[in-house]
């Protein structure tokens, strides 16, 4: 199939970007759409000129870093898949295609479809851990933890942190991002111990870093290529507010 791109070209963070226009010729319906961007990136390094900037690692799913617009939708049109994961069947001989980076204050552009997403790492800096200690390690089996609590914290630990739930997001907001990495370790006897100071103190890096407020949109759940649920956003959400509510008793108790 022959294909129209519209790809967002930006040098650097302060430099102003905007859309260059490519074809993309004789693309197998089998390849990836990373794989078709390298098609491209071959062809442009032979005529000289600078290749197209895009994120890339496991190319399976699993390291979130391949996260791009790809016709205003986060990871392209299919559900529960990234990027990498995305096929050229998927689109037909002829189209126009428009790739841009994520959108977001918190994650500003470093170069064409590469973003900034550390501010991810310091939400998990903020308390997306287990300080406190609790024993050597024991067999599997000595702490039971009940089978819907195991099945969720697994389900929350799912999240890749690739930051689709951001880019949906009209607020550009990740408590998706923020409630799935707290929610896994909520769930578990290990993270009960710091579990309300865990979710004040990332809640509070999330404001900080700049991303927005969640307003219930739901762009996030509907996003995410690991189908993580916005119920973690009210456990989190209850969390907080049972946190503050902790505090205040203490301080006015003090």
């Amino acid at each position: 199939m022959n294909l129209t791109l519209h790809v967002w070209r930006q040098t650097g963070p302060r430099d102003k970007g905007g859309f260059e226009t490519y074809r993309a010729d004789d693309v197998s319906e089998s390849m990836s759409f990373l794989d078709m961007l390298d098609l491209v990136n071959e062809e442009l390094t032979l005529a000289g000129k600078e290749p197209i900037a895009f994120e890339h690692d496991c190319r399976e799913g699993i390291c979130g870093s391949c996260g791009m617009m790809i016709n205003g939708v986060a990871h392209g049109p299919q559900k529960l898949i990234t990027a990498c994961q995305l096929h050229m069947r998927s689109f037909r001989d002829g189209d126009e295609i428009w790739i841009e980076p994520f959108r977001a204050t918190a994650f500003p552009v470093m170069r064409d479809l590469v973003v900034d997403r550390n501010s991810f790492d310091r939400v998990i800096q903020a308390g997306g851990y287990i300080s406190v200690r609790t024993g050597s390690a024991q067999d599997a089996n000595a702490t039971p933890i009940p089978k819907p609590d195991a099945d969720r914290a697994f389900d929350a630990a799912a999240c890749i942190g690739c930051g689709a739930c951001v880019a949906a997001c009209p607020n550009a907001s990740a408590m998706l991002f923020t409630a799935a990495k707290a929610a896994h370790l909520s769930y578990v006897p290990q993270g009960q111990t710091e579990r309300l100071d865990r979710a004040l103190s990332m809640a509070q890096r999330h404001d900080e870093e700049g991303f927005g407020n969640c307003t219930n949109h739901g762009a996030c759940q509907e996003a995410c290529p690991k189908g993580i649920s916005v119920d973690y956003i009210a456990r989190l959400n209850r969390d907080v507010l049972k946190g503050t509510l902790s505090k205040a008793g203490s301080t006015s108790g003090d």
